[in-house]
């Protein structure tokens, strides 16, 4: 059974370190795309985020994945997964231009996620230098990891 990325132990998930209306000054998306609510929590050094999804049952996906038993799409639980990445880089490097996708890699689902749960996400830098990054992204509903994996950037 695979553990957390880092101890959420002492971390108040009631908290909002970042609200949604900051995130939307930091990150471009919006309307359906964007998958990440708030950020609960930032280390410092910006290198260990703890950010949330709430699951809702009037998303996109909800009507054609899967009719009957709506299961939230692998490749959405990426981007949410990326969404709080950019978010640390910027806060670290406050890089006003686009940060895109290049690699997404090691991804493993381990566990279903449906509407009306949380999906915390918590994210820990590997490497960063000034144009790109690479880091570690899991996510967890009810204290279980339901899917983790890397992700790497750049500015463009």
């Amino acid at each position: 059974m695979p553990v957390p990325l880092f101890d959420i132990k002492g971390i108040d998930l009631n908290a909002v370190a970042l609200t949604g209306e900051q995130v939307e000054r930091i990150n471009p998306h919006r309307g359906h795309m964007r998958q990440l609510h708030h950020v609960i929590s930032m280390s410092a050094d910006q290198s260990e985020a703890v950010g949330v999804k709430y699951v809702r049952d009037d998303e996109f996906w909800v009507a054609g994945h899967i009719p009957g038993r709506p299961l939230l799409p692998g490749v959405v639980m990426i981007e949410a997964g990326a969404q709080l990445l950019s978010v640390q880089y910027k806060m670290r490097t406050h890089e006003p231009r686009f940060l895109g996708f290049l690699r997404c890699d090691g991804f493993a689902f381990r566990g279903q996620v449906v509407p009306g749960d949380t999906l915390l996400l918590l994210g820990k830098e590997i490497e960063f230098r000034p144009r790109r990054f690479n880091g570690a992204c899991q996510g967890m509903v009810k204290d279980k990891v339901v899917f983790e994996g890397q992700i790497t950037g750049m500015v463009f």
